[in-house]
């Protein structure tokens, strides 16, 4: 007789337990098990809980290669769902295997878990196995489909509503619960005051003060002491939740006639424009992508927008200020060039409006289609090409927790008719057309941060931490999955002739990237190099770069006046017809002020169901080797968390928007 010694775990999420009926089957080369009923004395199944059970067999069944678990129910029409994480089992031989499962078990459902060594489908030798795998995959495929959002945008799931989402990719209860709560008592706080839903106007700024503070963060109050500041408005084009569009100007766009003598005031004494430029001193943002996007209708008119242009000087003491300001691209007479020296109203909102075009953009360029929309494509992909005992599956999915589900909910809440983004100036139909735009210019170069960085000269821009911690992070992540690429593909050769490799990434360049060749993603990998740059691009972007441009929302769109998706008022066409009266007028009124301040409220709260980045919670893994890769790569983040604390003591405004202390290991909120 052989005995078998399992160790089941039960899922430590709320009703993750079971009083049903489990039994398992234990399939070896050489033979299987009876279906054996799990049953100790007292409860089996608890939350969070590991219980041991024997299964016997007449003989040992040889190589373990399945672990058959099906669910009856103790009521005949009752269905109460268990979620098992794992079933480690020790064979007669004292050999240990881990079988990974995380996910729900349904009545009359048949659940084969295969063992947690990662296995690539030209490693496979076993024909129950390679019968297994291909199972899986067809499945697969059935339940994650592809779907078009708009014909010239990333492609998306299938899911219609999140109800309809697998189970084990849902949020989980307490999540969901404090998204709500957040949302809720966060709106109802503000009803109770009689704000919420208001048609009503701000008397003045300092009124606007009183809502910020029922949410105040250390940052978002330095932002509403701070905003007019020159200095603190460049630093945010560097630092803030948008670093994304600045770069370095070597010469001025034929649209922006700026003129030596108009800047010559706020330059270094003795300096001209010219000599700056040769220096690297200038820096340029340039809207010219927002140019002839329609507006949504407000008032039976339609909202004002600007395609603007910024001209930044990094002076002797390392500040970015800003010394030009152009609103829109055709230069005219009715589209003046605002200066430092001009009157305080009208500098204030050429900022304002400079801003305005930064914000819309970033959230419908940098945010959503950047990190967002990229990552469900690479997620998809990853679940109808990689089964669960493939080594990227493994390495991947955890980067995928929850993405699924926070975009199949954001897009109607984010985009829909009452959508805080389409409450904004451009509405619906103009934010999709800026995301297409925008989407038509991504480049494979331009999603690695190294290359970005260079593309745009920023290399030795001093005090640019998103730079510093991004690249410090970038080659962490980089040195990460070198190893585990290099230890599960040790040639070119078994990276080419991976075909379920190849088709995550066909899929990814035809469905991700729409087939453009011109976006330089490869249709193939040939190299092991390859494929370690892809990687870390994925692991990146879901990452790092997802944390830089979304957890600053509040911090910088919570003071309203700094940040805002909606003005009202055209701009200025001649200058010192302005006043404080104006400003006011243009900025949104106290209802949708409340509306744009809960949506960044809710998708920067710290909610208390996080995996940050690095962490593998879910045991997937069964070598030694890459164990010891994930224990070295969570060292390295520590390590850099504490270079950037360090640093962060010593500035008056911390950057922590890429500290992994503070980073998720994927999108999900």
């Amino acid at each position: 007789m052989a005995e078998y010694k399992l160790e089941v775990t039960t899922g430590d999420m709320t009703n993750a337990g079971t009083s049903d009926y489990i039994f398992v089957t234990l399939i070896g080369a050489e033979g299987e098990s009876e279906r054996t009923e799990l049953d100790n004395y007292g409860i089996d199944f608890i939350a969070g809980k590991v219980r041991t059970y024997t299964v016997k067999s007449k003989a040992s069944l040889g190589k373990l290669l399945l672990v058959k678990v099906e669910k009856d129910p103790l009521f005949s029409l009752l269905d109460d769902e268990w979620f098992c994480s794992k079933i480690v089992v020790t064979t007669p031989e004292k050999e240990v295997i881990l079988f990974p499962c995380n996910r729900w078990v349904s009545s009359g459902e048949l659940v084969e878990l295969r063992g947690g060594k990662a296995v690539k489908i030209f490693e496979e030798e076993h024909p129950l196995l390679i019968k297994h795998r291909k199972k899986e995959l067809i499945l697969s495929n059935r339940l994650y489909q592809w779907a078009v959002f708009d014909p010239a945008m990333p492609h998306i799931n299938n899911f219609k509503d999140t109800s309809d989402l697998p189970e084990e990719i849902r949020f989980s209860v307490s999540k969901y619960l404090e998204i709500v709560h957040t949302s809720v008592v966060g709106t109802a706080e503000l009803k109770f005051k009689g704000l919420a839903g208001s048609t009503g106007e701000w008397e003045n700024i300092e009124a606007m003060k009183k809502v910020l503070m029922l949410n105040k963060t250390p940052t978002s109050e330095y932002v509403s002491e701070h905003w007019m500041e020159d200095e603190f408005f460049g630093y945010q084009f560097l630092n803030g939740s948008n670093p994304n569009v600045i770069q370095r100007c070597l010469k001025l766009p034929s649209t922006f006639p700026v003129t030596e003598e108009m800047v010559k005031p706020f330059l270094q004494k003795g300096s001209s424009l010219k000599k700056e430029m040769e220096k690297g001193n200038i820096l340029i943002c340039d809207y010219k992508r927002m140019d002839g996007l329609v507006t949504r209708m407000y008032n039976g008119e339609h909202l004002p927008l600007t395609a603007g242009l910024g001209l930044f000087y990094m002076n002797p003491e390392n500040k970015l200020m800003p010394i030009a300001i152009q609103l829109h691209q055709q230069p005219s007479e009715q589209n003046p060039i605002f200066l430092p020296s001009d009157p305080e109203s009208d500098w204030m909102l050429a900022k304002m409006f400079l801003k305005n075009a930064d914000t819309i953009q970033y959230e419908a360029v940098y945010h959503l289609t950047s990190t967002h929309y990229l990552a469900e494509g690479f997620a998809i992909a990853a679940v109808r090409n990689f089964p669960s005992v493939h080594p990227l599956y493994k390495l991947l999915i955890p980067h995928f927790r929850y993405t699924l589900q926070i975009n199949t909910d954001g897009r109607p809440k984010l985009m829909g008719p009452d959508g805080a983004l389409s409450q904004g100036s451009l509405g619906t139909e103009g934010l999709t057309e800026l995301m297409r735009r925008g989407f038509s210019e991504i480049t494979y170069s331009s999603l690695c941060v190294p290359e970005d960085i260079a593309a745009r000269g920023l290399e030795s821009i001093p005090n640019f931490y998103y730079r510093d911690d991004g690249l410090k992070l970038w080659s962490i992540v980089n040195s990460f999955a070198k190893a585990m690429v290099e230890y599960y593909y040790p040639s070119d050769t078994e990276v080419r002739k991976d075909i379920e490799l190849q088709a995550w990434i066909n899929e990814i360049y035809i469905h991700s990237f729409l087939a453009n060749k011109k976006t330089g993603i490869p249709t193939s990998f040939q190299t092991v190099e390859e494929l370690i740059k892809f990687i870390t691009m994925v692991i990146f972007r879901v990452t790092g770069q997802h944390s830089a441009v979304n957890n600053g929302q509040y911090d910088y769109q919570g003071w309203m006046p700094n940040s805002s998706l909606l003005m009202r008022k055209a701009p200025p066409t001649t200058k010192g017809q302005s006043s404080m009266k104006t400003i006011m007028e243009t900025l949104p009124n106290i209802g949708e002020t409340i509306h744009f301040m809960s949506m960044a409220l809710v998708l920067t709260y710290k909610y208390t169901d996080v995996v940050p980045v690095g962490s593998f919670p879910v045991e997937r893994f069964d070598e030694p080797a890459p164990k010891k890769i994930i224990k070295e790569y969570q060292e390295k983040l520590s390590q850099l968390s504490e270079a950037i604390e360090k640093r962060n003591s010593k500035l008056t405004l911390p950057y922590i928007y890429l500290d992994p202390a503070q980073m998720e290991n994927s999108i999900a909120i």
